[in-house]
Parts: structure tokens; C-alpha cells; sequence
């Protein structure tokens, strides 16, 4: 038999002002019943209460998602008439309406797909599996595509389709010969609304296309329902890249919606998207094999049997109102991305990183759309370095780079050679206070290796140049386990006897642990002395610090197995994705991370910080007068921001007290001791000593710099550093100069909070 298709167009019309999408009309015995339907933003007072002479009879004005839908009754032949305020320059707002078609799909299982401009062989390959495994025996397709061509090139398509186990199938293209995407957005298809997509904060933003921009007039769907799904038996609502997932043996989901007490069964879609699109060729459903694996958010929709939910039930893209969902399966669909988002490779849609290759995915291209996608590749993880006992060898670098951070180079270096960290690969750049020479006396003695940073040869900031010439060094490559971290950061481990032995017995067969930053503060330490910082500064921020956001960054110890790429700053970076469930991630007390931090997370959270086992101390500003020297070299990743006042406010918390890494320091002193027992070592570590304090008094000596040196030691400001709870994240990234000014001289009560309006955000 035929398939049946029909062509037809929303009766969009403006009058008056008033900007109207469709007007559907239903004769009945009473009189003829009318929906007018309205863009979004018109006033309910555009329409008289009282109706005129030969007008119609408003019953309801109802708006919907911003739009406004009027039903009323008609009693007169002829046009839809609405009766006007007096002061309007018409006395009836007069629409030409569409004759509602509820016999069309009446007691059919409907697909209403929402279309932009997918071609109308996808409909088909759409129609043909729908049809055949899920019961659908008739289409609505709301055809967004301007000057669309869809009506004419389907009737050829459809008679390759087979017949429904019903019958014929009924195919509706309604036109829609406006546009209705959001005023103000670029077009659906471009990667900045693809809610995946890398990059988006240095993507210049599409200009403005209403006629493809994601929908904007939600009455569209409500238009569907009065004109042509009254009476249908269910309808399944999704866009045209979504299919459904196979359930073989199963009802169907108009079945579920019919069977369900409110007639409404909720759907959960998630984003599926091929590896790769051949070469000339567009992309089919049947490319479509890998998936994210850590997605979480799904995407709503909804199937309705009409008649059981009520027509008064209003109806938008991602649910039903007033009646009662009942959940399906967590997944029922899934959407195509690369037809939603044509023209773009998958890279400029999803992080690969992200993307794995689905065995039920693979099964459904190649079985049900007979397809031949581009495969994922397949990674093999390493096994690590061992020892020649065969147990895994726990050799252990750290990666860093540093520039003029001469004074504190040895009990650094002395308190990880304590704790068991075998090897120093340090990258340095302008330096002028003997931090090279003291690092190239180290290599020399076979503590250290030293590399000029190669940043200028190459686009990178210097820490990631740093990072990515680390990748081919030996030290790193032959490392069991390894991190890149500043010569401000202590590891600090609380189990067992406070050694990298310990911390790796205690977390057994993890191969990846974060450390998350406990900041310290200056305690009130202005002057510059040559002792171990770990022994000058205890006072530090509370555990629980949500605020600002860098108060709980991470570095995070790996073991050096090939799951990723590359090196990163808090962590590794460029995973292998069908590896991830190979990852074993544990905060610093030994809880596992969430598969959500396993690509790009660079901090904790309420739910992922932990300092049971390990935490990294962070001295981030040290004392006063060595805080002038950090901000006179910069900072070593973000070169052309300065570290000021607003720097210092983020980071020297000096609220809580914490001794625990102390424990330590007879063991840091021995190693310090043999150290600089050395004649060489000792008069390279007196001479950095004395280029900072020679650098302090030249810093001193310029009168911008006492001011602000005044600044960062003044009682309101060490007062404010004992406060940072009590501000919100937008003071943070304003700078103290917003916090009134006798605030701190306060007796504040301990829920006492203070913000402004948010501004720009901070950095990491």
C-alpha cells in the first residue's frame, strides 16, 4: 500500500502587533472552539475580556514557556475573531486558522519529530528502523528548515519503506514558515551549542540566526497537539538525530505510556557520536558508536498518550505539565551528534578524550543499519618499570620548574629526598639569584637534573613548555610514579612513618592519588630568614575551604603507566579514553575520584578533598619581604599577571594552625645536613641567600614598594588574612579593597557573610 503524506504550514500571520504562530479551529456543536497561539513576550492584556460583537468568546489565556495560547469559542462563521483593548487600533484581531486534523493520526502510535535540517534520507533511515522495532505507524515531522524541500524529496524515499505491522504509514510535514529559534543565539549546528564541545571560552560566538537557532517558541509543541494529536493513541517526542534504543522482547514505549496511570512515560537520552566520518562522506546514524564516559546530565523527553494524560496537559520539549511521569530505563535514546551538528568533525563536537568506543553502540550500527563505522583505536596500558625482583619498583620524580627560588632550593629538596622521592628534574628560565648555578652544582653531584626551560622557542607558557619537553627525559619516562609540582609545595604524608612507602602501601593497588593544596599563610612573618619555611609557618587555612576556588587545587601523583598522554600541571592530561575504567584515583584520604575528574578536574570539591593520608602543603607566599621578591620574577604560568594584593588576599590564610608536617624535620635536618655539609653546595645556597636579601633591599628602596609592602603587614590586612570564610567567591576575585574598611576591627559572629556582585573569574 501507499505511505500517506501530507504537507502543511503553520497559519502564522501578524496583526495589530501581535505576532501570531498558528490558529487551529474545531467545529463543534456548540460553536466552533479556537486556539490561537502567540510569540513569546505577548501581553495577556492585548485581548479584551469582554468579546465583541461577532467575536469569539475567550475561555482561557494561558501562557507557556513565555508564548501565549488563547482558547475560546465562536459562535459566527467566518475567520477567528479576538476582541481588541479599546485602546488598540482595531477593534478585532481577525486569523485566518487551520481546520484541526485530530483523524489523521487518530489511534496511532505518532513519532513527533522536531527537524532543522537533516537530510530527508535520514528521515527515511529513521522511519525504517522506528517503524520495524519500536511501533511507530505514523510521523509528525515540525520542519523547521527554511524554504524546505522535505515534502518533495520524500515521496520517491518513501516507497523503499515497507509497510507498518499496521498498515500504511501517515507522514505530516508541518511547515513552519517563520522563524522560531531564540532571537539572540547563533545556529544549533555550530560547536559553540554543542554542549560537549573544547574550547568554548576562546570560540568567537556565532552571530545570530533565528531561523536555526535551538527552539524558541515552545507553543510548537502545543500547535501539535491541538491541530493534529487530540486523538492519537501515544506520542513519543524527540528530534530528528535521536533514535531509540533497541528493546528486543519488550513493549514499546507508546505501550508503557498507555499502561501508565497519567499516560506519560519519561525518557533520558545521552549524546552518542562517531570516532571519525569518512573522508566525502556525510554522517548516518550507523557512525554513531562511541559514547563520553562521563557524562551524568541526560537529556529529557517524553512519551504521552493524550487522551489519558489530558489535553489540558501542557507539552515542551523536555516534559509534560501537570500529570505524573513514570521513569523508564536511565537510557531510551540517544542523539546522533554528528547530525545535529553537520559540517564539524567530532573534535570540534567532544573532547576525545571523553569518547569510547560502545560494544552495544558497534552492535546496532553494524546489525541494524547494516553501517561500517570508523573504529576507535584500541591502548594498551604499560605495565611500569620493575625491579629486578620482579615486584613493581615505586621510583619516584617530581617535575618542576622554577625561576629565582635560590634560598629555597635545599630543604625542599632535602625534605622529598626524606620522604623518598628519588629523582628532581627542574626546568629554570632568567634567573638572576643563583638558582641556576646552585641547580647545575646539584646535577653535578648527581641530586638534580637541571634544563633550561625551552619556552622561548616555542608558543607555550613556561610551565608547560617545561612539562612538554619533560615527556621525552629519561628520568620521567623510567619514573614508576611521578608528579609535577612547585618548590612551594611540600608533600605532606600523615600515615605510617610520613615516607612515599608508606603512602603507597597504604592505598594498595591505586595508581593515582590527588594532593590537595592546604594553603599557608605568612603568619604575620614580615622579614625574610633563612630557616625552613615548613618550620616558620604553621598557620594555614581551615580543611574545609571552598572559597576561593584555588584554595583547593590538587596536584596529583601517577603512576607512570601510559594512561595518559602527557604531563599536566595538577595532573595528567590527554587520557587514552577506552582506558578509563583502568584508572584508580584516590584523594588524599583515600576515597575514590568521581569518573568526572578523570579528564580535566583540577580541584576538589566538597565531595572529593580528604587530608587523612597525604595533603600538599602549599607556602605560597612565604613571608612578606619574599612575597616582593615572587612578584617582582612573576608567575611562572600566567607571566603577564601580576601577583598583588588581591593574590596575597587569595592565598595567605592564616586561620587554622597545622604542625603535622613538622614530624618530619629531624629527618629533613639530617638530609639538609649532609647537604650542605658539602663546602660547594653551602657557599652556592649563602650566595642565593644573600642575591634575595640583596634583591628585598632593592625592592625596598622604591617607594610604589614600601607602600606595598606597608600594605600586605598593616593590622587590617593581617586581620582580613584570618577572615577569607566569611567572603564569597566574587571579593576573592575583586581584591580586598571592596571589604568596607573597619569590617576586620568587627566582632563578626561565625556565620557572618560578605559578598558583591560577581565579576570576571579568577585564574588557577
Amino acid at each position: 500500500m501507499q505511505h500517506r503524506l501530507y504537507q502543511r504550514s503553520l497559519a502564522s500571520q501578524t496583526h495589530a502587533g501581535l505576532r501570531c504562530l498558528d490558529a487551529v479551529t474545531w467545529d463543534t456543536s456548540a460553536g466552533m472552539v479556537i486556539w490561537a497561539f502567540f510569540a513569546r513576550g505577548t501581553d495577556p492584556a492585548s485581548f479584551a475580556p469582554k468579546a465583541g460583537a461577532n467575536a469569539a468568546t475567550i475561555t482561557e489565556l494561558r501562557a507557556i514557556s513565555g508564548g501565549l495560547m488563547v482558547a475560546g469559542l465562536q459562535t459566527v462563521p467566518g475567520p477567528v475573531r479576538l476582541t481588541l483593548p479599546p485602546a488598540a487600533p482595531a477593534e478585532h484581531l481577525i486569523l485566518n486558522a487551520a481546520q484541526a486534523e485530530p483523524a489523521l493520526f487518530a489511534g496511532k502510535n505518532v513519532a513527533m519529530l522536531l527537524r532543522m535540517e537533516e537530510p530527508a534520507e535520514r528521515l527515511c533511515d529513521w522511519l525504517a528502523y522506528h517503524c520495524a522495532h519500536h511501533g511507530v505507524n505514523a510521523v509528525l515531522v515540525l520542519n523547521r528548515e527554511p524554504e524546505s524541500r522535505l515534502a518533495q524529496d520524500l515521496p520517491d524515499l518513501l516507497r523503499s519503506l515497507p509497510d507498518t505491522a499496521t498498515g500504511p504509514l501517515t507522514v505530516v510535514v508541518l511547515d513552519c514558515p517563520v522563524p522560531l529559534g531564540l532571537p539572540d543565539t547563533g545556529p544549533e549546528s555550530h560547536p559553540f551549542l554543542a554542549p560537549d564541545a573544547p574550547g568554548k571560552d576562546r570560540m568567537e560566538q556565532p552571530a545570530p540566526d533565528p531561523w536555526r537557532a535551538p527552539l524558541g517558541e515552545m507553543l510548537l509543541f502545543e500547535i501539535a497537539k491541538w491541530r493534529f494529536l487530540a486523538q492519537a493513541r501515544a506520542v513519543l517526542s524527540l528530534d530528528l538525530p535521536d533514535i531509540l534504543v533497541p528493546r528486543p522482547g519488550l513493549p514499546s514505549f507508546f505501550d508503557l505510556a498507555t499502561e501508565a496511570r497519567g499516560g506519560l512515560v519519561r525518557l533520558e537520552g545521552r549524546r552518542i557520536y562517531p570516532w571519525r566520518v569518512r573522508a566525502g562522506k556525510a554522517p548516518v546514524f550507523g557512525d554513531h558508536i562511541c559514547r563520553p564516559f562521563d557524562l551524568t546530565n541526560p537529556i529529557p523527553r517524553w512519551c504521552v498518550a493524550p487522551e489519558i494524560a489530558g489535553l489540558d496537559a501542557a507539552w515542551r520539549p523536555g516534559r509534560v505539565s501537570y500529570t505524573k511521569a513514570v521513569a523508564s530505563e536511565s537510557v531510551c535514546f540517544l542523539r546522533c551528534m554528528g547530525l545535529r551538528h553537520p559540517g564539524y568533525g567530532t573534535a570540534a563536537l567532544v573532547p576525545k578524550s571523553s569518547l569510547i568506543e560502545d560494544p552495544a553502540l558497534l552492535a546496532m550500527a553494524q546489525d541494524i543499519f547494516h553501517h561500517d563505522p570508523v573504529r576507535a583505536p584500541k591502548s594498551v596500558p604499560r605495565s611500569g618499570p620493575a625491579s629486578a625482583s620482579g615486584l613493581q619498583h615505586q621510583r619516584t620524580a617530581i617535575v618542576t620548574t622554577m625561576k629565582n627560588e635560590g634560598p629555597f632550593i635545599l630543604e625542599w629538596l632535602a625534605y622529598h629526598r626524606a620522604i623518598g622521592v628519588d629523582d628532581f628534574l627542574i626546568y629554570t628560565n632568567d634567573c638572576t639569584d643563583g638558582t641556576d648555578s646552585m641547580l647545575d652544582l646539584l646535577q653535578a653531584k648527581g641530586l638534580v637534573q637541571h634544563r633550561d626551560n625551552p619556552f622561548k622557542s616555542t608558543a607555550l607558557k613556561p610551565q608547560h613548555a617545561a612539562l612538554q619537553a619533560a615527556e621525552t627525559e629519561p628520568v620521567i619516562q623510567n619514573s614508576a610514579w611521578a608528579i609535577c609540582m612547585d618548590v612551594d609545595e611540600f608533600i605532606n604524608i600523615k600515615v605510617g612513618d610520613g615516607t612515599l612507602a608508606a603512602l603507597y602501601a597504604a592505598i594498595g593497588p591505586a595508581n593515582m592519588i590527588s594532593l590537595t593544596w592546604r594553603l599557608f599563610g605568612n603568619d604575620d612573618v614580615a622579614r625574610f630568614e633563612d630557616r625552613f619555611v615548613t618550620e616558620q609557618f604553621t598557620a594555614c587555612a581551615p580543611e574545609l575551604t571552598r572559597k576561593p576556588h584555588q584554595a583547593w587545587g590538587f596536584k596529583t601523583l601517577f603512576r607512570n603507566i601510559g594512561i595518559y598522554k602527557k604531563l599536566g600541571v595538577h595532573r595528567p592530561k590527554g587520557l587514552l579514553p577506552d582506558l578509563w575504567d583502568q584508572i584508580h584515583w584516590l584523594n588524599g584520604s583515600g576515597k575514590p575520584m568521581p569518573k568526572e575528574m578523570l579528564r580535566n578536574g583540577w580541584r576538589s570539591t566538597t565531595t572529593t578533598y580528604g587530608y587523612d593520608l597525604v595533603s600538599l602543603n602549599h607556602y605560597a607566599v612565604r613571608s612578606a619581604e619574599s612575597f616582593l621578591v615572587k612578584r617582582d620574577r612573576g608567575r611562572v604560568n600566567h607571566v603577564d599577571r601580576d601577583q598583588g594584593l588581591n593574590y596575597w588576599f587569595r592565598m595567605n590564610f592564616n586561620a587554622d594552625r597545622d604542625r603535622s608536617i613538622q614530624r618530619m624535620i629531624p629527618a629533613v635536618q639530617t638530609e639538609f645536613d649532609r647537604l650542605i655539609a658539602d663546602p660547594d653546595i653551602s657557599a652556592a645556597h649563602a650566595g642565593c641567600v644573600a642575591a634575595h636579601r640583596a634583591k628585598i633591599a632593592e625592592l625596598l628602596d622604591a617607594p610604589q614598594n614600601i607602600t606595598f609592602f606597608d600594605e600586605l603587614t598593616s593590622p587590617r590586612m593581617q586581620a582580613l588574612c584570618r577572615l577569607q570564610a566569611h567572603f564569597g567567591s566574587a571579593v576573592f576575585t575583586a581584591g580586598p579593597q571592596v571589604i568596607p574598611p573597619d569590617l576586620h576591627q568587627q566582632s563578626l559572629p561565625p556565620d557572618f557573610f560578605f559578598t558583591i556582585a560577581r565579576t570576571e573569574e579568577a585564574d588557577p
